[in-house]
């Protein structure tokens, strides 16, 4: 049985709100509620429209924008099947610190720099601050269990809240950003891997040369303004990086 046939589906033909995404936002909620449940089959669009009173073409759109949220995936034989519900992303970016804490690892951190240096070129771009002025640099240590995970290098525009050395220590610098008020609403970032400098192998307790794994990210916030760059080395005995892939087809 076609399961969106329990659903009250239903269409506002005078709302701005074009056709199709009216309807695809009602099967999202649907999934989102568990009312259409992971490997439900949809009905014939055909159905669909008729039952709505839409045309196919309306249906059949509003039922991509779903597959290429990865909602619902078409399969050859079988017919349109709910995949699983929207994955859930925090609204706030996580730290290594949070991330550790979460997963019961006891991080800790050591500073190593704390300080007010001329911008590079590259740190200036990154922040949108003139070459050559103040930002803040901050190098740490994070451990895990008294053992070190990552040496984590980061630059600040200068005025944005105190970064004092025991209160860095203390707790994560995102959480110092948003007790300060400042809203992290996103970030670039890239992930690579190289060879351990002298500084990093002597830091991270392992030989000069060792493959490490390299997070670069600048953080916005929700005004659009670049709060930090980052520049983060880990040990891959002791961290991974983990993603989530949904196939299109």
């Amino acid at each position: 049985m076609d399961p969106t046939v329990a659903l009250e589906l239903r269409v506002d033909r005078s709302s701005p709100v074009p056709l199709y995404f009216q309807l695809a936002q009602q099967l999202e909620a649907a999934i989102e509620r568990g009312s259409l449940t992971p490997g439900s089959l949809l009905g014939n669009e055909i159905d669909l429209a008729a039952r709505l009173g839409l045309s196919r073409p309306t249906v059949r759109q509003a039922i991509q924008s779903l597959v290429d949220k990865g909602l619902l995936v078409r399969r050859r034989g079988v017919g349109t099947q709910v995949v699983h519900s929207r994955v859930k992303r925090p609204l706030e970016l996580s730290s290594l610190y949070d991330d550790l804490e979460a997963a019961g690892r006891r991080p800790a951190t050591k500073v190593l720099v704390n300080t007010v240096v001329p911008a590079s070129a590259e740190i200036a771009v990154a922040l949108g601050v003139a070459e050559g002025g103040d930002v803040h640099r901050v190098e740490r240590l994070r451990l895990a269990h008294g053992e070190p995970m990552a040496y984590l290098i980061n630059h600040l525009p200068p005025g944005l809240f105190d970064l004092d050395t025991a209160r860095l220590e203390a707790t994560g610098l995102y959480r110092l950003m948003r007790g300060a008020g400042i809203t992290l609403h996103s970030a670039r970032q890239s992930i690579g891997a190289r060879g351990a400098t002298a500084t990093e192998a002597e830091r991270l307790g392992e030989a000069d040369g060792a493959p490490l794994l390299t997070m670069r990210r600048t953080t916005y916030d929700d005004t659009g303004r670049a709060v930090e760059h980052g520049d983060h080395a880990y040990r891959p005995s002791r961290y991974s990086f983990e993603f989530q892939l949904l196939v299109r087809p």
